[in-house]
């Protein structure tokens, strides 16, 4: 019998939640009193988006993301809606435009301006009919571009294609009509080639959307789903919901097989919901409870136990919903990992939670910020609907890197990146954000670079220092900037002589395998 240690190493076991500062809460924000089981929030790095409580008609807010305090009472909202508000969410590859959906049955697309709103919005950009009750759920797709997917009470899914000049949409290029009873939750794999639903009807489907066809289908009696989320490329999906004596209840499938649950655990009696998220760059998963205060995260493995428990951070004020930054919206400096921003309508306050990893160096940590996903399209909107299927483009979040190369899901063969930055040449180079890909040589690290620095044309040699351009970068102003400047150049000098030396043993190799090459055919 194997011996497994107590206890996992793990660079995110200390992993803990810090609520923001007052100052930088989000005050007087009149959230929605909606029921509808959402997160009623959409955040990116420019704004965030609240679904806000009104007379007639439904309207949200839109703040820009650095105004914090107190909101003006008279704030312009976004308010075309004829019924209730009850999803919104932010176009990934551009983050001034939102789609909104309601309860009168329509989806639309609006664009938001870059400067501060001076008044309210009320004509979208798109207008799209075609379901004939309330929509509650809407997805954009995560790699093709202007592609969305709607569903509403008439049990349908509809996919939009918005690469169209018509101003209202009654078409839809596919319906989806796998369903017998409401959809409750939509998820995509990394490429946007499956999409996994829980229905009301407790069932689990994991669908083809280009094809229409259920691929799979779980009917497990004994947990009643209420959310689904796929977990990147672990071929695994996670589920939230209840047990049969009403308990809250997360599970783990195999995306292969969805007869029986990997895991099955019941967290506590609670009667609110739980809405999942997943960090495919640290496998961390994170549970936020609606209609308590308590965000529980995980470390997912591949191989048993699957699930690893790591904290709870715990707060005695209640979320209603819950928004999340995409990754190239946090602060690297302060190792910053994800981050929350909880609606409080008792208090009518947004509260942004930080999770950190607790990091002494103020430095660039590359080991708990892998590529992520960035904000260009891997395809167009018709490319997907022909059936070509591409991961995200990945890029780095190293301040001053620009966006690397799309690298296709599971395929053994890389493309060189183009990148000019010597450090990640050396720390990145030959290496695929894939979780069970090894690490390749170092000698072969040098030798990619060198093939690449060889392609690169002139006129894209650009000058960096460690990330930075030094033509562009200004010099440091304060002693903590200048600590930090000197802390990256010894960073650096200490990876080129890395280098330097790697060069030399590689000479060296290449020596003696060209003297016993001269030795064996002397004696011939």
């Amino acid at each position: 019998m194997s011996w497994h240690p107590q206890y996992r190493s793990s660079k995110f076991r200390h992993v803990y939640g810090k609520a923001a500062s007052k100052e930088k809460c989000y005050d007087c924000v009149p959230i929605t009193r909606n029921v509808h089981d959402n997160h009623f929030c959409a955040v990116n790095p420019h704004f965030i988006a609240v679904v806000t409580e009104c007379a007639g008609g439904g309207a949200f807010l839109v703040i820009p993301i650095h105004q914090t305090g107190k909101l003006d009472p008279h704030y312009p909202k976004i308010c075309g809606h004829k019924g209730n508000v009850l999803d919104i969410k932010w176009n990934p590859f551009n983050d001034f435009v939102i789609a909104s959906c309601s309860e009168d049955a329509t989806v639309k697309i609006w664009d938001v301006p870059r400067h501060l709103l001076t008044r309210n919005i009320t004509s979208p950009k798109k207008e799209l009919l075609g379901h004939v009750r309330r929509v509650g759920l809407i997805e954009w797709h995560p790699t093709a571009n202007n592609i969305l997917f709607s569903s509403g009470y008439d049990y349908k899914i509809m996919i939009w294609n918005l690469d169209t000049k018509d101003a209202v949409i009654s078409n839809p290029v596919k319906i989806l009509e796998a369903h017998k009873d409401v959809v409750l939750s939509m998820s995509f794999n990394t490429d946007g080639s499956l999409l996994a639903t829980a229905c009301r009807d407790r069932k689990i489907r994991l669908i083809d959307p280009r094809a229409g066809t259920v691929l799979q289908e779980a009917s497990y009696k004994s947990h009643r789903v209420n959310k689904v989320l796929f977990l990147g490329n672990m071929k695994k999906l996670f589920s939230t919901g209840t047990s049969r004596w009403n308990n809250r209840q997360i599970a783990l499938w195999d995306q292969n097989d969805l007869s029986v649950p990997l895991l099955e655990e019941d967290l506590d009696g609670s009667s609110g919901l739980l809405f999942p998220f997943y960090d495919s760059d640290t496998h961390m998963l994170y549970v936020v409870g609606k209609g308590d205060g308590n965000i529980r995260y995980y470390e997912i493995s591949p191989e048993k136990p699957y699930l690893n428990y790591l904290m709870e951070y715990r707060s005695p004020l209640p979320q209603k919903g819950i928004g999340m930054m995409p990754k190239r919206g946090l602060e690297v400096s302060a190792c910053e990992i994800f981050r929350f921003y909880k609606l409080i309508p008792t208090k009518s306050l947004i509260e942004p939670i930080s999770m950190i990893v607790p990091r002494r160096s103020e430095s660039y940590q590359e080991d708990i910020y892998p590529l992520t996903t960035g904000a260009q399209p891997a395809l167009t909107a018709q490319e997907w609907l022909n059936g070509v299927n591409k991961g995200p483009v990945l890029v780095s979040l190293r301040p001053g890197s620009g966006a690397a190369n799309s690298l296709p899901q599971f395929l053994e063969p890389e493309p060189l990146m183009k990148t000019t930055d010597l450090s990640q040449h050396q720390g990145r180079g030959g290496r695929m954000p894939l979780e069970d890909m090894q690490k390749p040589s170092e000698i072969e690290d040098s030798r990619k670079q060198w093939k690449v620095e060889q392609k690169l044309p002139k006129n894209e040699q650009v000058c960096l220092s460690n990330g930075f351009d030094i033509f562009e970068c200004p010099p440091p102003k304060t002693e903590n900037e200048l600590l930090q400047m000197f802390y990256r150049q010894q960073e650096e000098i200490r990876r080129l002589r890395e280098l330097v030396n790697q060069r030399d043993v590689q000479i060296k190799q290449l020596e003696l395998e060209l003297r016993n090459l001269c030795t064996d055919t002397g004696r011939y």
